[in-house]
């Protein structure tokens, strides 16, 4: 059976600088892959990259079987990659029901009451349901970034990639968003999360990435990545681990 998201070989340069190089990984059906590395390193660059956002200069995507190296981020969504943001991004003047409503219209290709029932069960899963009628953009930040998985949740995704979700958050607020985390690797659906809250990210994620310089510094067990002299050595002085 293949994987649910395989990435490989990616490759990306700005002008002089290599961004990435040569990164690749898997990761299956409920599985949670963690991916760490200190400032710079090429997290979000990578996401973007899986998501569609920003163009690779070499190297292959694939969702199951189907390659998607060279989609746009729309359908990619269609076929089941979704992703949240670093910094929530509300949706203008849109409540947060709305908001949940037209990821499952243009993600999902829902209509009509199946679009409804997306949104409910998106915003259900992700803590929000009783906050459905607020403006979005009047939200806390745990109910902002709440809105964002609930977006995502709303496309109906196999792969579901989170972008330092945890940032800015209460132990409490943390607790209660991996608890919905862990929810959705039980429903099958696979999660490619870049954290530096490591001590959040541990909890969930059964494998860690570290990259650094753009390279796959280490992949394994959490506890032996971290505890890795290479991957020590990466982060020192920036008080991370």
């Amino acid at each position: 059976m293949s994987a649910a998201l395989a990435v490989r070989g990616i490759g990306k340069r700005f002008g002089a600088l290599t961004v990435l190089d040569d990164v690749s990984f898997e990761v299956s059906a409920g599985e949670a892959l963690g991916i760490v590395g200190p400032n710079g390193a090429g997290k979000t660059t990578l996401l973007d990259i899986v998501a569609g956002a920003q163009r690779r200069d070499r190297g292959r995507v694939l969702l199951g079987d189907v390659e998607v190296t060279t989609l746009p981020p729309a359908r990619r969504c269609r076929l089941g990659l979704a992703r949240t943001f670093q910094v929530p991004r509300p949706l203008g003047d849109l409540t947060v029901f709305e908001t949940a409503l037209l990821a499952a219209m243009r993600g999902a290709g829902e209509r009509g009451r199946a679009a409804e029932s997306a949104a409910i069960r998106a915003l259900d899963l992700a803590g929000l349901l009783d906050e459905g009628d607020r403006p979005s953009s009047g939200l806390r930040l745990l109910s902002r970034k709440r809105l964002e998985l609930a977006r995502a949740l709303a496309s109906a995704p196999r792969v579901l990639l989170l972008d330092e979700i945890a940032g800015g958050l209460t132990d409490a607020e943390t607790g209660a968003l991996l608890a919905t985390i862990r929810e959705l690797g039980a429903a099958g659906v696979a999660i490619v999360w870049v954290e530096h809250v490591i001590r959040a990210l541990v909890r969930v994620a059964t494998r860690l990435i570290c990259l650094a310089d753009g390279r796959v510094l280490a992949e394994g067990e959490p506890a032996t990545v971290l505890d890795s002299p290479a991957v020590r050595r990466a982060y020192f002085g920036r008080g991370v681990l």
